[in-house]
């Protein structure tokens, strides 16, 4: 997946049919800057992750898989 071209929240497609899920998007304004928020309140903030890390945290998560 591309993170510069996440322009949109984007659902996680792990998304439980109970709706406990994230959402990302490429950050605007931060090169390589990737938020998550919560999708069952997305008006409770974000958290910014930078590509590098985030990249690690999906290898990391799909090793455990």
């Amino acid at each position: 997946m591309e993170h510069g071209k996440l322009t949109e929240w984007t659902k996680s497609s792990y998304s439980a049919v109970n709706g406990d899920c994230v959402e990302i998007k490429a950050e605007a304004g931060a090169l390589g800057s990737v938020a998550v928020r919560d999708s069952k309140d997305p008006g409770t903030g974000t958290l910014g992750f930078t590509s590098g890390t985030w990249s690690a945290f999906l290898r990391d998560i799909s090793r455990a898989a």
